[in-house]
């Protein structure tokens, strides 16, 4: 009768955590890839012949985009190029070995582009106060700049299903309006389309595969040290609703989806004035709040985090 030694059974445990881990790092990446090929699909964001910018600012959401961009090149119908793009905002102490040597390493076409925006906001903006709206303004302008001398057709950006709930509460909070930010739009100037493939994933599945990853993150200290900002209370509340109310995130995503106009206060997107009853039955009616049934709040999840069987829906590209 042969007995396990214990080496033998600490690299039996070993071998089973390895496939274990391994198992469930394939789940979260096809979990990733198939949200992002629906998004990709329900908005059209990418057709054949498109010229795919890549905003990377090194931090797990760019990666992650860059990464399952480069995956659905390979399988998808059509044939669309991608090229990486970073701006050195010359912030002091910025790394700006780590891209290149990384992107080099992956084989991606790529640019660096040097503009000292770290200056011109360190010099505008006061002390203490919040840099990200000059920021962003300035990498904006630079970023459509280069898409049109890159020759590039369409624009992506790194956010998430989470970035788009909290713009949606940073508008209703703060701005006085219901908008977000849309996983499809035209630039400001009115040349470019800017695209947000990622719209459909959670920001915790990023940070997991990120993590997975050991992408080389490259953090913000522009911006880093400013732990008051109104953005970041909003994050802290969607944390604590997603811990203590599962499914409320899904269903706040889900209503971004499925807006009805005539049961808001907007007479620009709905005629209130010529309304009038005419006879006919209404199925929205004066219904304020359609409770689910009981039992059934999982028709707000958008994918199930244990699900292994479903396959990855990425090709379904226009």
């Amino acid at each position: 009768m042969s007995h396990s030694t214990p080496l033998a059974t600490e690299l039996q445990v070993s071998a089973s955590d390895d496939k274990r881990h391994k198992y469930s790092f394939n789940k979260l990446e096809k979990r990733i890839r198939r949200a992002a090929g629906k998004a990709i699909d329900d908005f059209a964001m990418i057709a054949n012949g498109d010229r795919v910018m890549v905003c990377l600012s090194g931090g797990k959401d760019s990666y992650t985009l860059l990464t399952t961009l480069r995956y659905l090149q390979k399988v998808a119908p059509i044939r669309f190029e991608i090229i990486a793009v970073n701006l050195d905002q010359k912030q002091p102490g910025f790394p700006e070995h780590i891209l290149p040597a990384y992107l080099q390493a992956e084989g991606v076409d790529y640019r660096i582009i040097e503009e000292d925006t770290y200056a011109i906001v360190k010099d505008k903006i006061p002390q203490g106060k919040t840099t990200c709206s000059l920021c962003s303004r300035l990498r904006r302008g630079i970023l459509y700049r280069t898409a049109r001398e890159l020759g590039a057709t369409k624009i992506a950006l790194g956010h998430h299903r989470d970035d788009i709930i909290e713009t949606l509460m940073l508008n209703m909070f703060y701005g006085g309006s219901l908008k977000s930010m849309p996983p499809k739009l035209v630039s400001d100037n009115g040349e470019h389309v800017v695209i947000r493939p990622l719209a459909y994933v959670r920001e915790k599945d990023i940070a997991k595969y990120a993590a997975a990853m050991d992408y080389p993150i490259i953090p913000c200290n522009l911006c880093g040290s400013q732990e008051n900002l109104q953005r970041k209370v909003i994050k802290e509340l969607l944390k604590t609703w997603d811990r203590q109310y599962p499914g409320r995130i899904e269903s706040m995503f889900k209503a971004i989806t499925n807006v009805v106009p005539s049961h808001l206060a907007d007479t620009r997107l709905f005629n209130f004035k010529e309304l009038i009853a005419n006879g006919e039955e209404n199925e929205l009616g004066d219904t304020a709040f359609d409770q689910p049934p009981v039992g059934d709040a999982s028709q707000f999840v958008e994918y199930d985090e244990d699900d292994s069987s479903a396959s990855v829906q990425v090709i379904q590209l226009s």
